[in-house]
């Protein structure tokens, strides 16, 4: 197997493994913070105990060692942990996921700002059109009884966070950022520990709270090996899917219907995004070819 075809599998896996995080918010019956904090917990529990078990101390002293750079990420990173949970009890599942597929376009955004990175005219367009999905799911919440403006608002929040969060990084590109995961996820629930009672909802749970985290865990490593071996235009594309699979399984599982708004919406947002890539893809190849 060729790197390309090991990196194209290895990321698919790791969304996959990701497409079930907001059924398993809908699952679990206990307060928001107490699923945000098992959530942040065993994830990261389980990422440290890899990355310690594999790279051993040496990586997270190295990552701690990035400085500014390392400390946003860390800290925009634990914030995505509560933020998700919440954005999902808010608000529908739909209008959380196509949200964050919107952070591509954030990212291109955030480069431009603070990394002086230039904005390609197809980048420009992608981003008006995306603001036009956005628009209309927005416009859906207010007919949809499972959708809220106050949800949509930490959704696009936390797509804003992971974004930044992506941009600070790429500082410190000599360093891989692994380590900072579990730090982050953990630091949020040591955070959220005097707000919440975590061990009362465990009886009957218990499963679904560890499930929650190694789903968490193993989409997280393989959605960070999976890209060393392919395009970014094409880690996008395979990512697109899980804004495509996620409110489809919560829809056939528990009924949850995601609202014509959203999915006309959503439909603008991952088609704005889905050309967009395919074009750099085939700008990509071309040269190739040639």
């Amino acid at each position: 197997m060729n790197d390309h075809l090991k990196g194209i599998l290895i990321t698919a896996l790791g969304v996959l493994f990701v497409v079930p995080d907001s059924l398993f918010v809908r699952l679990i019956e206990a307060d928001p913070l107490v699923v945000a904090y098992w959530r942040g917990l065993t994830a990261g529990v389980v990422i440290l105990v890899g990355v310690l078990a594999l790279q051993g101390p040496s990586a997270v002293r190295a990552t701690l060692g990035t400085g500014w750079p390392g400390a946003i990420y860390i800290i925009l990173i634990g914030a995505t942990a509560p933020g998700f949970v919440m954005a999902i009890t808010l608000t529908s599942v739909a209008n959380v996921v196509f949200i964050f597929a919107s952070m591509p376009v954030i990212s291109a955004v955030l480069g431009r700002v603070f990394l002086k990175e230039p904005v390609s005219r197809r980048m420009v367009m992608t981003m008006l059109v995306v603001m036009i999905g956005l628009a209309i799911i927005a416009y859906g919440s207010k007919e949809n009884e499972l959708a809220s403006w106050q949800g949509d608002l930490i959704a696009l929040g936390v797509a804003f966070s992971y974004s930044a969060a992506l941009t600070a990084v790429r500082k410190v590109r000599n360093v891989s950022m692994i380590p900072a995961i579990p730090i982050g996820y953990i630091g949020a629930a040591i955070v959220l520990t005097p707000f919440v009672n975590p061990l009362v909802p465990l009886e009957g749970q218990w499963h679904l709270f560890l499930g929650h985290g190694l789903f968490i865990a193993v989409a997280t490593c393989f959605l960070t090996l999976g890209p060393r071996y392919i395009s970014s235009a094409e880690v996008a594309l395979l990512i697109l899917l899980e804004s495509v699979l996620a409110p489809l399984v919560v829809w056939a599982v528990i009924g949850e219907d995601p609202g014509r708004w959203a999915l006309v919406g959503g439909a603008v947002v991952i088609s704005a995004l889905l050309v967009s890539n395919l074009i750099a893809l085939s700008r990509r190849r071309a040269p190739r070819a040639c």
